[in-house]
């Protein structure tokens, strides 16, 4: 493995879970994409048997193209470019010596994939076999998919947040380390452990709009996608997201329009949005503005004078 502070060169991974990291689905609709418009294939699964509780991620049934009932249960699987081998073996025990790969100016014979239903248990124990499979790689950096759920409106551009817990690339890509504190998902324990087995890793974060949480959001899978294409130096087909995307904005629009109080509600986020987004926009405007919001979701009268500390 040769890990490398440039995501634009070298072999990358990005990752994405369904569950508790994956708002909208955007996150993992954004890996499914590259795997579709990159071509890439399968190079491992994980056996769920230790990791999934299977009353909470419970396996499926369909019926195959013979009509036979198929049982799909929940996993995760690695991608890789076209000719990686696919059998776990290999991939655990012989392909160290194809660890240094040539790098051109498309990155796409580089791009990895590690996507599937975030494990119930075993976390520990599920970092490690993926580790491994990462160091069999020889990938030398991760970029790690996620999105939120947050009081932003539909109608504006998708928030995205790059940060990294790694000193160096923060610097290099000049790009900030989030200040969250409390619970976290398997995406920050296999970055932690990354880092810590010194490979560098960064996160793209999406914000989706928290009232239409049960949907999943096509904008926002485009705008992980724009964000993604920047850093690896990948050009990204978008197949039919645009369209699936304008859809998405449209039929809220839809619903909207005849909900009075979700149109209000709507309002007020695109007046708190457009006002962090002005240029004129200093930090204690966007604050006044906040609390001018805090008070009409409290009922309490706007009295335009600045609210006291607490």
């Amino acid at each position: 493995m040769v890990a490398s502070l440039d995501f634009a060169h070298g072999r990358v991974l990005v990752v994405a879970f369904e569950g508790w990291n994956d708002a909208g689905e955007a996150a993992s609709n954004a890996v499914r994409t590259l795997e579709e418009q990159l071509e890439l294939s399968p190079i491992m699964s994980i056996d769920p048997e230790d990791y999934f509780d299977y009353q909470f991620n419970r396996p499926t049934v369909s019926l195959d193209d013979d009509g036979n009932r198929v049982l799909e249960w929940p996993t995760v699987s690695l991608y890789g470019p076209a000719g990686a081998d696919t059998a776990t073996t290999a991939v655990v025990a012989g392909l160290a010596a194809d660890a240094e790969l040539d790098v051109t100016g498309e990155n796409g014979g580089n791009v990895y994939l590690l996507v599937g239903t975030e494990p119930s248990r075993g976390w520990k124990t599920f970092v490690a076999e993926i580790l491994e499979a990462i160091e069999a790689n020889g990938i030398g950096a991760i970029v790690f998919l996620g999105a939120m759920l947050a009081d932003v409106p539909h109608t504006r551009p998708i928030s995205v947040f790059v940060s990294s817990e790694n000193p160096a690339v923060r610097q290099r890509l000049s790009i900030e380390r989030s200040s969250y504190e409390g619970p976290v998902g398997i995406l920050s324990v296999l970055g932690e452990a990354a880092e810590t087995a010194g490979i560098p890793t960064l996160s793209i974060w999406a914000s989706v709009p928290h009232y239409v949480h049960n949907a999943p959001s096509p904008k926002a899978t485009l705008a992980i996608i724009d964000k993604l294409e920047e850093i690896i130096d990948v050009v990204i087909p978008r197949g039919d997201l645009v369209d699936e995307a304008a859809a998405w904005e449209t039929g809220i629009d839809a619903l909207a329009s005849d909900d009075d109080d979700m149109t209000s509600y709507i309002e007020q986020l695109e007046q708190a949005r457009d006002t962090v987004d002005s240029p004129e926009a200093s930090g204690e405007a966007i604050a006044h503005e906040f609390e001018k919001y805090l008070r009409r979701e409290d009922g309490k009268p706007d009295s335009g004078g600045k609210a006291g500390g607490s």
